[in-house]
């Protein structure tokens, strides 16, 4: 599964990218979805305006459990995680991750995760990842940017 999150706006740009980026779901700045490799067709056609990388476990967990709503606005816990049929966030994040079951197909769940600005910004947002810029593909590094994301910090530390 990749995580996709759009960083530029896209204001002024050809139909296409907008429809892909429709597709994707990924309407504002820094949203997040999860996707399938399926997808990558439509990844490739937004590539100027998002950046995208495989998600590990451990940071769907935290993801689900920290920026995960149900409608209503409701946060992911342990008794709304059992409601929907999982026996915990860890089981729920095994199923997403092997394609089980995808996160529109979860009842009442909404499918982006809206995440605040990295700590420490963006690097540039016009030049790729591998030429020291933001755009494009991460790989694993994806859950360094999550991590910048969430307002807890780097996963396993706390803050003093």
């Amino acid at each position: 599964m990749y995580a996709v999150i759009k960083i530029r706006g896209s204001n002024h740009t050809e139909v296409g990218i907008k429809k892909a980026l429709d597709e994707l779901r990924l309407n504002r700045v820094n949203h997040l979805v999860i996707v399938p490799e399926t997808e990558i067709g439509q990844i490739k056609k937004a590539k100027d305006y998002i950046t995208w990388g495989e998600i590990d476990k451990e940071h769907l967990i935290v993801l689900l459990r920290e920026k995960g709503r149900l409608m209503g606005e409701k946060k992911l816990d342990d008794e709304t995680v059992k409601e929907l049929g999982f026996e915990s966030l860890d089981d729920m994040a095994e199923k997403i991750l092997n394609g089980e079951i995808k996160i529109k197909d979860i009842p009442n769940m909404k499918p982006i995760f809206r995440m605040n600005p990295p700590r420490k910004g963006y690097k540039t947002t016009k030049r790729t990842y591998q030429f020291k810029g933001s755009i494009g593909y991460r790989g694993k590094d994806i859950n360094v940017l999550i991590d910048r994301m969430i307002e807890g910090g780097k996963i396993g530390e706390t803050e003093n």
